[in-house]
C-alpha cells in the first residue's frame, strides 16, 4: 500500500516518526514523507523518501514576537498541566484562539494546500500525521484515505480541547464558537470536504508513551514502544568504554537548545560536581565568554547521542525534551527535569516521572549549581528512583515494536 507521512519542519517531532516509516518500509510499503522544504534534508539523511510541500513555517519568528508577552508559554503550560479544570469557557476560548492562530495557522497554512495536491495525485491509503501538523489529517480527509495522529508526548492537548469542548456544549448558542473547528472547516472547504472530528484526533492515535504516562481519553488508541532515532550518529572513542564509577549526563537536548535559543546551564556550574564520586558528561555548548576548565570527573561536549549514552548512565538531568526523556524511561535511567515554566508540556510529564518515582523534577528559574548537584546525586545513592525507573523501562518494553503494529495499520487502511 501507499504510505503518506505528513510533518512540518521541526526535527525532533519528524525523528520520533522514523523507526514506524522503516517498519512499514521494510514490510513491503511504499512509504513518501511529506514536509516543508526546510526538512527534506533531515528526512532524505534519515534514509526515506522527501516530498517537499508548501513553504517553510515561520514558527520560530513568531516565538520571538511572543517574547513581549511573557505569560503567553506560562499561560498555554499551565492550561496543559490543569487540563482546563481550573478555567473558565472564556479563559480556554482565549486560548485555543491563540493556539490556532499561533500554531494551527503558522505551522500547517503554508504546506496545507500543496499536501492535499500531492496527495490528490500520489492517492495514498494510509497517512499517518505528527500530532501538530493538521494538514495531513486534511489531506486525508479530503482523499478519503484512512489515517492516523502519531503522538510524540502526553496528549495533554486533546485533553484540554476535550475540556473546552465540554464547557462549550454548556454555552447559550450566541456565545459558542470553537476556534479550531472554524480555522479547519474554513481550509476543508476550500478543498470540496467537510469537517470531521478525526481532523483533530486521528482516526487511530499511535501513542508512544508507556502505560502508566497514557492519558485515556476514550479514543481509539495504537500503543507503540518507544524507539528512539537522533538522526546520523557516531560513538565517540570514549563512549566504548564502560565508566568505572556512576556516570551522569546533563543536557538541554537539542530541541531546547534550539527552543530557548542557549543551554540555561552553564558550564562553570559543573564546578560543584568536583568532590563527586561520580563522572560527569555535559552535552552542553560553551559560551564565547565562558572560562571551560572544569574538574576532572567533568567531560564537557557539544553533542553526544542519548541512545548511545544512557545505557551507561546512572542519572540524567536535561530540559525535559520528549526525545530525551522517553530513552531516559526506555533504558530505566532516573531523571532530574529541569522545568522552564513556559515550554508547554514539560511540566505534564516531568510530573508524570515524579509521581512514578522515577525522578525528580526543579523549575529551572530556581536553579542553583548546588541544587543541580544535591538532586542529581539522591538519583544515584537513593535506590528506589532506579527501581522506579526500571519498572518505567519494563513498560515501554512490554509495548509491541513498530514492526509489530504494521499488521493493525494495514488493516486500519484496508477499512477506509
Amino acid at each position: 500500500m501507499r504510505v503518506l507521512f505528513a510533518t512540518y519542519a521541526e526535527n525532533t517531532h519528524y525523528q520520533s516518526l522514523v523507526p514506524l516509516a522503516w517498519a512499514l518500509r521494510t514490510a513491503g510499503h511504499e512509504v513518501r514523507v511529506a514536509t516543508q522544504p526546510a526538512l527534506v534534508d533531515t528526512v532524505t539523511r534519515s534514509g526515506l523518501t522527501a516530498v517537499p510541500v508548501g513553504e517553510d513555517h515561520r514558527f520560530m519568528e513568531l516565538l520571538a514576537t511572543k517574547e513581549f508577552d511573557w505569560e503567553w508559554g506560562a499561560r498555554v503550560a499551565h492550561a496543559l498541566k490543569s487540563g482546563g479544570q481550573d478555567m473558565d469557557y472564556d479563559g480556554l476560548l482565549r486560548l485555543f484562539d491563540e493556539a490556532t492562530n499561533d500554531v494551527g495557522k503558522v505551522l500547517n497554512d503554508p504546506m496545507v494546500d500543496d499536501l492535499v495536491d500531492f496527495a490528490r495525485a500520489w492517492q495514498p491509503d494510509l497517512v499517518l500525521w505528527e500530532n501538530f501538523t493538521l494538514a495531513g489529517a486534511v489531506a486525508a480527509r479530503v482523499t478519503g484515505a484512512a489515517h492516523v495522529r502519531v503522538l510524540w508526548g502526553v496528549d495533554a492537548q486533546t485533553r484540554l480541547y476535550q475540556r473546552f469542548r465540554e464547557l462549550l456544549e454548556q454555552q447559550p448558542e450566541e456565545r459558542r464558537r470553537d476556534p479550531m473547528r472554524d480555522w479547519l472547516t474554513e481550509v476543508l472547504e476550500r478543498h470540496g470536504s467537510t469537517f470531521d472530528e478525526a481532523v483533530l484526533t486521528g482516526q487511530w492515535t499511535v501513542d508512544q508513551a508507556p502505560r502508566s504516562m497514557r492519558l485515556s481519553l476514550g479514543l481509539p488508541t495504537i500503543p507503540v514502544r518507544y524507539v528512539p532515532y537522533n538522526g546520523p550518529a557516531t560513538v565517540p572513542d570514549w563512549l566504548r568504554r564502560q565508566p568505572e564509577r556512576p556516570r551522569v549526563c546533563i543536557t538541554p537536548s537539542m530541541s531546547m537548545r534550539q527552543m530557548l535559543g542557549h543551554d540555561p546551564v552553564p558550564v562553570s556550574a559543573l564546578e560543584v560536581f568536583a568532590d563527586l564520586d561520580v563522572e560527569v558528561v555535559a552535552a552542553l555548548a560553551v559560551g564565547d565568554d565562558e572560562r571551560v576548565s572544569v574538574p576532572d570527573n567533568v567531560r564537557v561536549v557539544d553533542f553526544v547521542p542519548m541512545h548511545a549514552i544512557l545505557p551507561t548512565c546512572s542519572a540524567i538531568a536535561h530540559l525535559g525534551g520528549v526525545g530525551v526523556a522517553s530513552t531516559a524511561a526506555l533504558n530505566g535511567v532516573p531523571q532530574l527535569t529541569l522545568v522552564s515554566p513556559d515550554l508547554w508540556e514539560v511540566e505534564v510529564r516531568a510530573d508524570m516521572v515524579r509521581d512514578l518515582g522515577a525522578g525528580l523534577s526543579l523549575p529551572l528559574p530556581e536553579l542553583t549549581p548546588e541544587l543541580l548537584r544535591d538532586n542529581v546525586l539522591r538519583l544515584v545513592e537513593e535506590p528506589g528512583f532506579r527501581t522506579a525507573a526500571e519498572k518505567l523501562r519494563q513498560e515501554v518494553l512490554a509495548e509491541p515494536s513498530p514492526n509489530d503494529v504494521v499488521p493493525e495499520l494495514e488493516r486500519l487502511a484496508a477499512r477506509r
